[in-house]
């Protein structure tokens, strides 16, 4: 487990520095940096507005607010399965750090979860107002596809593509978004145990799977290991999300860095509004031994995945 924890906070470091990167933190670095593509538009940015710089702030005091980092995790992880080159695995990890961070803004929003603390912050909307976490959470989800595009992610035109789709389906309706108004809609609704799966498969798995996918593609893996990783994900996608409704129900807000008894007061649909709170544990830990099992056929280069799967289930925050 200490090998996990070593390596979860080497990747978490150099996401912050690709981030850090990516992201400019005055206008000027926004013409150098964010015109990934071409130079061509530096004077155009170095005269943006003062509305520009806010939603940098934002966009900066959101993504580089720390966390877990589980999702470039796995397409780290995934990606050294295939001998993918780091740097390249780790900018799809940031692109797909900002789709997530975009979800958590506006996660936080007043009109969806209304919390005010995130990561042991304020939370975006209460640092900056609506408006400004609105447009940041917009702004860190079409970057991210800005950053998928960019020719240092592959060579191959067909596999930034490939990515791009990816990240897009499972960002969307088909995915996170779908799974988001699902999970607004229940808490006028009572679900079944099938029905709360398929919300938190849509809500939280579908950007599992995609990280843990990215590896794959960028390494141009065969269709069957791309199968393996992407169920992987999704039971420990699941299983974490378990373990996250376990918290909001046991934890502390020390220990989780937001709010907590939540899902109840909402009505929020959970496994453990259904089951109950040992049921859940015990279909947590059922989920997190059948990810593993996925990983029969790949060497001792996944056993960093395979101690995730047991970790997300014993995590307290």
């Amino acid at each position: 487990m200490q090998d996990l924890q070593n390596a979860l906070s080497e990747t978490s470091a150099s996401l912050d520095r690709v981030m850090d990167e990516l992201l400019p933190n005055n206008l000027k670095a926004g013409a150098r940096v964010i015109s990934l593509h071409s130079r061509e538009n530096e004077q155009d940015a170095e005269a943006s507005a003062e509305g520009e710089a806010k939603v940098i702030e934002a966009m900066r005091y959101s993504a580089l607010a720390g966390g877990k980092r589980l999702r470039p995790f796995l397409t780290v992880e995934s990606a050294r399965l295939f001998g993918v080159n780091p740097a390249a695995a780790m900018m799809t990890a940031a692109a797909i750090e900002f789709v997530h961070t975009y979800s958590l803004v506006h996660d936080d929003l007043p009109a969806m979860d209304n919390d005010d603390f995130r990561r042991g912050k304020p939370s975006c909307h209460k640092q900056f107002g609506e408006a400004a976490a609105i447009l940041a959470g917009d702004a860190l989800l079409t970057f991210a596809f800005e950053v998928l595009a960019n020719p240092r992610v592959h060579a191959d035109p067909n596999v930034r593509c490939e990515l791009i789709r990816s990240v897009a389906r499972a960002s969307g309706v088909r995915g996170m978004v779908g799974g988001q108004m699902m999970d607004l809609d229940a808490e006028q609704q009572s679900l079944s145990a099938d029905e709360v799966i398929r919300l938190q498969r849509l809500k939280t798995g579908e950007l599992f799977a995609v990280s843990c996918e990215a590896g794959a593609v960028l390494g141009k893996a065969p269709e069957p290991l791309r199968a393996r990783l992407q169920r992987y994900a999704h039971d420990m996608g699941l299983a974490f999300q378990i373990t996250d409704d376990l918290l909001d129900v046991e934890g502390t807000r020390t220990e989780t860095g937001k709010g907590v008894r939540k899902d109840k007061t909402q009505g929020k649909a959970t496994l453990i509004s259904v089951l109950g709170v040992e049921r859940a544990r015990e279909q947590a830990t059922t989920l997190a031994n059948q990810a593993v099992s996925h990983l029969s056929a790949f060497d001792e280069r996944a056993d960093r995945l395979r101690t995730l799967a047991k970790f997300v289930v014993t995590r307290k925050n």
